[in-house]
């Protein structure tokens, strides 16, 4: 049944190829490295935020569950909210020197960034 999934197909362009065989596999998630060779950068932004700071954490390598767990630690040490997707934290407002505090001592090898 799980060969049928015509939904998996929708982007295939026709083939007249009949040996051809569709690949549904999916991409395989990045290996997540030890946090002592994690190279992440804590930036302060506030572009397209309406004047708002906040603090970006750039540069997790590894799959999106890891980021989400490291995402929620952050956020629940600083006491505010965010968000982690796309290989970014986002915690709101100005909290650089204690996420890099955090990071430090969770063993990430972390360095402030920007200005």
């Amino acid at each position: 049944m799980a060969d049928n999934d015509w939904k998996a197909r929708l982007g295939m362009v026709y083939s007249t190829n009949p040996d051809f065989k569709f690949d549904t596999e999916s991409e395989s998630e990045e290996e997540l490295l030890p946090p002592a060779r994690q190279n992440l950068r804590v930036w302060l932004d506030r572009k397209q935020r309406g004047g708002k700071v906040v603090t970006l954490v750039k540069g997790f390598v590894g799959p999106e569950e890891e980021l989400q767990k490291l995402g929620r630690m952050l956020k629940t040490k600083c006491g505010v909210g965010g968000a982690a997707k796309d290989g970014e934290i986002l915690i709101q407002g100005d909290h650089r020197d204690r996420v890099t505090d955090l990071l430090g001592k969770a063993g990430y090898g972390c360095k402030k960034a920007g200005s």
